[in-house]
């Protein structure tokens, strides 16, 4: 069964090429609906098929590679000949990644058909959404550097067209270019870093790769070349300091599209892309620290920042982007399998909690300032438990599923050789503001004084809203069981599941299993009083005593400023960016080479032809005595010509 892991590509290509073609035509949107959650629910179920094969096999009969058709063959000279195929590897981190992608991804399409009713775009939506599912399938499946960059700049061009979906907007747009210029800034350090493997290796597939690294010495200059340059674009696909502004301003797009990208596609690519190159980021131990610097770092600076914001959506986005964080602190610190089991963990309940926040704005018709809310409890039953599971999850309170999988990265980061104490206390620290802004989303969105108008009526979403929150709140609930520790008596499924695709790194950095000790329990009951905390200090705060919030404000306006502006970060760029370089365009480039060089070229041009046609044109005169004497001067010439040859 593992030979037709293309069709998990396959299906959403289909559904965007059947919707994209036929779609105007298609006025009934269930049909619209049902093509488009069709195809990734096929996938889906292709997925799971797949899995349950490999489940049977011996761990090392389970990866193998399906080749399509060869791609590029060029002979490149002294580096050898550049040999690539459309192939797609199947092993236990690409089948992991699929069902994530195309299960969450098939739960927001059935979402969407609720949430995008009677929206004139309805098909061009899910054309969208398809194409969006397939490139990241190529992303996750790809079995060599070039086809991931395939699928890595489809989502790329994916999270442009939707993001920008309600093009009439101008503010959409200015999201989506903004979207679309950073991670270009992001894919040229892929870019580079690819050339450069190729350069080294001589070869961009996986396992020519990733067999030839593995024979190294850690520390080769090339390799931390590499990595770093590889990391960078992930910074950009998985918006981490200095490239995450684009993901805030990515709200602007239908929820079910925020929903796909935070969840399960486009910012999990970077995280995917470093666990998959694992065995090289092994060999340049400088890499590993940047990358867990710039994860903590991270984690701490937006969820700082998620504090304070009253855009439903966009505390989520700044959750995002901490969450994010903490898995790249986990690559960092060697981690691997810790990061990924965050990674699915994360995408059942920030799915759920998006979309959630969809099914809350969709109540207040189109309202999305937490400000304006409260009480919502009381007309969204099935939203609120469902959103408050997701935030209860993603705050680390066990027996959730974030526990499990957050607590795991706390403690690598303090136990790992690549570890250390700062980074678990700025990781805890993290933790305790996840929790607190995640309580505040909840109070205030959801219980004390409605402060809504009464012209507003708030009510619950349909069947096909609800019953994708349900499912998602359930995998939230009970999906960290699959990654219990060993230190709780569990098995660790996840780790051990995912142990064959890591081994060649955690052999290369001498790393072993570590016997459970009390500091373990110890700072897992650490972590979990912290999370408590945080989420009691939001009560207290938005529930129980609400003046303290404003007491706080005009106390620490400087800081409240600095944090509700998102620390003028925006604005930084925007001064040292992006508006010199649009008076150097405007004043430098514009005038100096677009109107002296290029314009200068093509009127001259014109000019030239101009003038040299004023001459041509007078030989047609239209006289016929004077065509008769060219005709004769013309014979005349040929005829001495011909005499004076002869002699």
């Amino acid at each position: 069964m593992i030979a037709i892991i293309p069709l998990i590509v396959l299906f959403p290509l289909a559904g965007f090429l059947f919707l994209g073609l036929l779609g105007p035509r298609l006025k009934n949107e269930k049909l619209i609906g049902a093509i488009g959650s069709g195809t990734v629910g096929l996938s889906f179920l292709v997925a799971v098929g797949i899995f349950l094969q490999m489940l049977s096999l011996d761990p090392e009969q389970r990866k193998q590679v399906v080749e399509l058709f060869p791609w590029l063959s060029t002979f490149t000279g002294s580096t050898g000949s550049l040999s690539v195929s459309v192939a797609y590897q199947v092993d236990q981190l690409s089948i992991l990644m699929a069902l994530i992608v195309t299960g969450v991804g098939f739960l927001i399409h059935v979402y969407s058909i609720g949430y995008m009713h009677g929206d004139r775009g309805f098909w061009r939506f899910f054309a969208y959404m398809n194409l969006f599912i397939f490139a990241m399938l190529n992303l996750v499946l790809a079995d060599n550097f070039l086809v991931m960059f395939l699928g890595w700049e489809g989502v790329g061009l994916c999270s442009y067209l939707l993001i920008g979906f309600w093009y009439e907007k101008k503010f959409t747009g200015d999201a989506a270019l903004k979207a679309f210029v950073l991670n270009r800034i992001g894919d040229l350090g892929f870019i580079l870093g690819m050339l450069l493997v190729f350069a080294t290796f001589g070869s961009l597939r996986f396992d020519t790769v990733f067999s030839a690294a593995s024979v190294l010495s850690p520390g080769r200059t090339t390799i931390v070349w590499i990595t770093l340059l590889l990391f960078v674009g992930a910074t950009g696909k998985s918006a981490q300091i200095p490239l995450y502004v684009w993901l805030p301003d990515a709200m602007a797009g239908p929820t079910p599209v925020s929903a796909l990208i935070h969840a399960a596609t486009m910012v999990t690519a970077g995280v995917y892309m470093v666990a998959r190159c694992s065995i090289l980021y092994a060999l340049a131990p400088v890499s590993m620290e940047v990358v867990a610097t710039v994860g903590v770092i991270t984690a701490i600076f937006a969820a700082s920042i998620g504090l304070v914001q009253n855009d439903i959506k966009k505390v989520l986005a700044y959750s995002t982007i901490s969450q994010l964080g903490y898995m790249f602190l986990a690559m960092g610190v060697a981690a691997f399998s810790a990061g990924i089991f965050h990674l699915m963990t994360h995408a059942f309940f920030k799915a759920l909690l998006f979309l959630g926040s969809g099914a809350v704005i969709h109540a207040m018709h189109d309202e999305q300032d937490i400000q304006k809310m409260g009480g919502l409890r009381r007309y969204l039953p099935v939203t609120y438990w469902t959103f408050v599971i997701g935030a209860v999850a993603i705050a680390g309170i066990p027996p959730f599923a974030g526990f499990f999988s957050k607590d795991e990265i706390l403690w690598k980061a303090f136990s790992s050789e690549y570890g250390s104490w700062a980074l678990w206390i700025v990781g805890a620290l993290g933790a305790a503001l996840t929790a607190f802004y995640m309580g505040r989303l909840v109070f205030l969105t959801f219980e004390g004084k409605e402060r809504f108008g009464h012209d507003t009526h708030p009510h619950e979403a349909p069947k096909s809203m609800t019953v994708p929150l349900v499912i998602l709140a359930v995998l939230s609930a009970f999906g960290g069981l699959f990654g219990v520790p060993k230190s709780l008596l569990g098995s660790n499924a996840v780790e051990h599941w995912l142990g064959p695709v890591f081994d060649p790194a955690y052999h290369k950095l001498l790393m072993g299993e570590h016997d459970i000790v009390w500091t373990e329990y110890l700072l897992m009951v650490l972590s979990v009083a912290i999370a408590a905390g945080g989420i009691y200090a939001a009560w207290t705060v938005y529930l129980k005593r609400t003046g303290i919030a404003e007491a706080w404000s005009a106390r620490f306006s400087r800081l409240y400023r600095a944090l509700l502006n998102k620390y003028y970060v925006d604005e930084a760029y925007d001064a040292a960016v992006v508006t010199p370089i649009v008076k150097i365009s405007d004043e430098y480039l514009w005038k100096g080479v677009d109107m002296v060089v290029i314009d200068g070229t093509v009127n001259g041009s014109a000019k030239g032809v101009s003038a040299l046609a004023s001459i041509v044109r007078r030989v047609q005169t239209g006289v016929a005595q004077s065509y008769a004497v060219v005709f004769v001067g013309g014979i005349v010439l040929l005829v001495t010509w011909l005499l004076l040859q002869s002699h």
